[in-house]
């Protein structure tokens, strides 16, 4: 079992950047695969990036490709998402998620944070 908690999470202006960072504990850290989704008010919970166990290799919805990078240490038990260029329609509350395989739907998580809020002013 693993317990995952986001932050980095904040105001910024269009064209901004942010990195979230999403802190798990326990030592297998390094055998899920992990995942950023985000949700906004209203909406479905929409994949954004994944990054396998070791980090080499990684997905993304379009919308942030070439603007968003996921990364991991698996040292720290930490990945990253590195979010530039924010627009408005980026805002959303960012979820960290573990998995057993690399995949694009909330169903396939397991684990879970609690989120962290961005908001992009324009």
């Amino acid at each position: 079992q693993v317990q995952l908690v986001e932050s980095g999470g904040g105001l910024v202006q269009a064209g901004g950047s942010l990195r979230l960072s999403c802190a798990a504990s326990g030592r297998t850290f390094r055998t899920y695969v992990m995942a950023w989704f985000r949700q906004a008010p209203g909406k479905e919970r929409d994949f954004v990036a994944t990054v396998s166990e070791s980090g080499g290799s990684t997905d993304y919805t379009d919308s942030v490709n070439g603007l968003f990078t996921i990364s991991r240490d698996n040292a720290k038990n930490t990945v990253y998402l590195q979010m530039n260029s924010l627009k408005p329609e980026d805002a959303a509350v960012y979820y960290c998620a573990a998995g057993y395989y690399t995949a694009r739907r909330p169903v396939d998580y397991t684990y879970w944070g609690q989120g962290t809020q961005v908001t992009v002013s324009s």
